[in-house]
């Protein structure tokens, strides 16, 4: 009997700890629910480097995800859906970009905020976007332009 008793406190022991480390695990991650949160959508000539639940920064401070990438089949542009949090309101007048951490840090989406006292509503589309930049397409350009001033 005693040999029970001793398994049955183990195991409240395990449960507890799994749930300290589910717990902390949302914390970390600043978990939030999809509740609190309002959809905007940007469209870019190219999203490369970022895909679903990517940060959405603002002044370097998560404000959002990534929810959802689609091609629009008549333009080809990147359809974003962002998730914004209901606490944030985002100026009318913001523009949205593709940025990474430094040369080889992650890719985030960042939003500059502009002046206008007016915010975006939920379901509305930034206008002012910069999709990624590629770096081997910057390093050939930097080539073939050095090589032409050779000349």
């Amino acid at each position: 009997m005693a040999s029970n008793t001793a398994e049955t406190i183990v195991g409240a022991v395990v449960l507890a700890a799994a749930a300290g480390f589910i717990w902390f695990a949302a914390q970390a991650t600043q978990y939030r629910s999809t509740g609190d949160q309002y959809p905007l959508y940007a469209r870019f000539q190219s999203i490369s480097g970022v895909t679903p639940g990517t940060d959405v920064r603002l002044a370097g401070v998560k404000v959002g995800t990534l929810s959802a990438i689609e091609l629009d089949p008549e333009t080809y542009q990147a359809i974003a859906m962002v998730s914004i949090d209901s606490a944030v309101q985002i100026p009318d007048d913001a523009d949205i970009k593709v940025t990474s951490d430094g040369l080889l840090g992650n890719s985030y989406l960042e939003i500059t905020a502009g002046g206008s006292p007016f915010m975006m509503e939920p379901g509305d589309e930034f206008f002012l976007t910069q999709g990624s930049v590629s770096l081997i397409n910057l390093l050939m350009k930097f080539v073939t332009q050095d090589n032409e001033t050779a000349e």
